[in-house]
């Protein structure tokens, strides 16, 4: 018992000193408000657009002032081996590969993308990413959902910068 007590006091105290060194990894789930609610809807949406569209989706995904891209609200798709089919913030970026790259606190969040949408099929991620127009990076939680991309499977993500 004294045993089992100092393991679970060990792991607990190494949990605690994480979340002080790195508070992002404290939060495990998104926060809950009306934007998260927004993002997810958002995200439900432009997938069931793609599995009936396939690629075409993307022209009404880059049009600004629109419900798919307002301000710092995008969506962006990958397909499972991390590359960039569609970034409508940061169009430079379609066509890249992503394997490897890290956030600020060393996150391999597109690798963390990817394992949501193959273990989970949803579901959100945290990381560090700059904001559209800003090099400096923020917290950022992006919801992300498996899709078919004429066929081939990808994912469909957008995310939100809590204030």
């Amino acid at each position: 018992m004294k045993r089992s007590l100092s393991v679970a006091l060990v792991v607990l105290v190494n949990l605690v000193g994480m979340a002080m060194i790195n508070p992002v990894i404290a939060q495990q789930s998104a926060p809950t408000s009306e934007k998260a609610k927004q993002i997810e809807a958002l995200v439900n949406k432009a997938a069931a657009l793609i599995e009936s569209k396939g690629q075409a989706a993307f022209l009404d995904f880059r049009k600004k002032d629109t419900e798919w891209f307002s301000g710092d609200t995008y969506l962006f798709v990958y397909d499972l081996k991390s590359n960039v089919l569609f970034n409508a913030a940061f169009p430079a970026r379609e066509g890249t590969n992503t394997t490897g790259q890290k956030d600020a606190h060393g996150k391999l969040f597109h690798h963390e993308f990817i394992q949501m949408a193959e273990s989970k099929g949803a579901g959100w991620v945290n990381y560090m990413f700059p904001k559209p127009g800003q090099t400096e990076p923020s917290q950022k939680w992006a919801y992300v959902k498996a899709v078919k991309v004429d066929g081939i499977p990808s994912l469909v993500a957008s995310g939100f910068y809590p204030e």
